[in-house]
């Protein structure tokens, strides 16, 4: 019989935070990062912090990490991009596999596939025109205000714009084309924001998010007191259930791994609307997949290690 191969513990092996990043997210995957970091060297771990940069498969080679924590936000970080480096280079990783997170990434993409899978989701159409030729394609496909303005890519909220008059419709439109060729045009649900984080494959309590503003945009995201957050969302059971129910095929249909966070609309009859995945969700002092856990009873610093356990499980 050959030798047993000895299991080294995830406290033996070199975990290198990924970080920062060049997408129009890198303060906050800074502040994710930072926040990962700290807890896995509480927790014990042989934790270092990765700013990624052009330069980072240079700097993978030279940490020589075992383990990668991901907390990069949009961009090659969140696309597929930094993982499939992460494979090629034999080092496992956190949340996602390649194809689900650029699939994910995509907000067309993957509204098509909730489609496909009978999930309910917003109607919806594609531009990719000059921003002149706005007014013309919305007669031609019969849009109706008012819409939600997207880049087809990206995540923060960064680029969307609620529209529900002509004149605010062309500056939507050259604001979202300005982070991507490819915009969304989303039919707009009146309603409550809500948001189901996945852990162990089980939805976690659903966060509602109620922005001062009356948008949950950038802003309210990342800016302490913009936001009233309620967790456990206080939605009539049937309508909580439904919610977890479409949130756990949606993290199926897209073939999702780790702690994604799904999002949703629901309207004032407690029918929700499915808008998007997140593979990689915010871990900073306002993010909500922290709180939905720290609901369900488990500290923020569990938190991260159940994400890290799950890369090697």
């Amino acid at each position: 019989m050959g030798a047993k191969k000895k299991t080294v513990s995830l406290k033996e092996r070199r975990i290198g935070v990924i970080m920062g990043g060049t997408s129009p997210e890198r303060e906050i995957s800074l502040k994710t990062g930072t926040a990962v970091f700290r807890a896995l060297k509480a927790s014990g771990y042989k934790a270092s912090r990765i700013d990624a940069d052009k330069d980072i498969i240079e700097k993978l080679l030279k940490t020589k990490i075992d383990v990668a924590f991901i907390a990069l936000h949009g961009g090659w970080g969140e696309n597929g991009g930094i993982q499939g480096v992460l494979e090629i280079m034999g080092i496992l990783y956190t949340g996602s596999g390649v194809c689900a997170s650029a699939v994910a990434m995509d907000k067309i993409l993957s509204k098509e596939i909730f489609f496909y899978h009978g999930l309910p989701t917003p109607e919806f159409w594609i531009y990719s025109g000059k921003r002149s030729g706005i007014e013309k394609f919305i007669k031609t496909q019969s849009v109706k205000l008012p819409v939600v303005v997207k880049p087809a890519t990206g995540g923060s909220t960064i680029g969307i714009s609620i529209v529900s008059s002509k004149k605010d419709l062309k500056k939507a439109v050259s604001r979202a084309l300005s982070f991507d060729s490819t915009i969304l045009i989303e039919k707009y649900i009146e309603g409550r924001d809500l948001t189901v984080g996945i852990l162990k494959n089980r939805p976690l309590p659903i966060v509602e998010m109620v922005p001062k503003s009356g948008f949950y945009d950038y802003r309210s995201k990342y800016k302490m007191g913009k936001t009233k957050y309620i967790c456990p969302a206080e939605i009539p059971s049937r309508a909580a259930e439904k919610v977890q129910d479409i949130a756990m095929k949606a993290y199926l249909a897209l073939g999702c791994k780790g702690a994604p966070r799904i999002d949703f609309r629901l309207t004032p009859d407690n029918r929700p609307f499915i808008l998007e995945a997140n593979t990689i969700p915010g871990m900073t002092e306002t993010s909500l997949l922290p709180m939905a856990a720290s609901k369900a009873g488990i500290g923020f610093n569990r938190l991260v290690e159940i994400m890290l356990e799950e890369s090697v499980s």
